[in-house]
């Protein structure tokens, strides 16, 4: 356990070499505050593992198969949502420029040096921490953790085959994206909306209400009916849609669900 008012970072590492991993993991014991939460060995697994469990940071070695970290780091921009911090780690030294070209945290020589670890994990848990704090103020006057938009709309439209509907936005169960489609759901119809992502439909609907439990998913804190345990201490929420839709429960809000609800 990390001592009491140190943040604890979730932390990911992707490696496709056993023993850097090995090595990494046994240096990372030592740091009380780092909670490695899953280890990927190639770089399309660490894309769809930094997806799922949505890691505070992120250790990258640069050659990998499949996709290496420089490529993790971009398809993740491609694909939109908030980012992990990324520490990447090589044996080679030619790649520096591009990783802070593209913002990554910190850049580390293999074999890792565990006082030079150190310094990254200190930069790391301060740029968590500031994250948190700059939540932390919206999540304690807002249970749906988003700041009160100038403009809250009351209607919004959802194209339904080739219909355009006019729908009460307190009928809205949830919203999720895909493919860069945003599907609402609500407690009569489902269709597409205009919207381009999740965050600018958030921005437009009340924050009282609207809750971003998860990278895909914004829902209505109002139509959920249950929530249900689900592995590794995390839930799902249980909406009254037609259908008893299931929406996962980020690592992140977890714990804001928790607090909401008093769980």
């Amino acid at each position: 356990m990390p001592p009491r008012g140190t943040v604890t970072i979730s932390t990911l590492l992707a490696d496709d070499e056993q023993l850097a991993l090995d090595e990494l993991a046994f240096h990372l014991g030592q740091f009380p505050e780092i909670e490695v939460i899953g280890t990927a060995r190639n770089g399309l697994q660490a894309v769809d593992l930094i997806q799922d469990l949505e890691p505070d940071l992120v250790f990258l070695d640069v050659q990998m198969p499949g996709l290496d970290g420089i490529g993790v780091i971009r398809r993740l921009q491609e694909l939109g949502g908030p980012l992990p911090y990324f520490i990447l780690a090589t044996a080679y030294d030619q790649y520096a420029v591009e990783a802070f070209q593209l913002e990554a945290l910190d850049y580390l020589l293999k074999p890792v040096d565990h006082e030079r670890l150190a310094v990254s994990i200190a930069r790391a848990q301060r740029y968590v921490q500031d994250k948190q704090r700059a939540i932390e103020p919206a999540t304690s006057e807002t249970p749906a953790g988003a700041a009160r938009p100038a403009l809250q709309r009351t209607k919004v439209l959802v194209k339904s085959g080739a219909r355009n509907l006019i729908v009460d936005a307190r009928d809205i169960v949830y919203a999720t994206i895909d493919d860069g489609l945003i599907t609402v759901v609500t407690t009569t119809v489902e269709g597409m909306s205009n919207y381009r992502t999740i965050e600018e439909l958030q921005s437009n609907l009340d924050p009282e209400s609207f809750w971003r439990v998860h990278r895909s998913y914004l829902v209505n804190i109002n139509r959920i009916k249950e929530v249900v345990p689900w592995f590794k201490s995390s839930f799902q929420l249980k909406m009254d849609d037609k259908k008893g839709s299931e929406i996962p429960v980020s690592r992140v809000q977890t714990k804001r669900l928790r607090a909401l609800l008093k769980l």
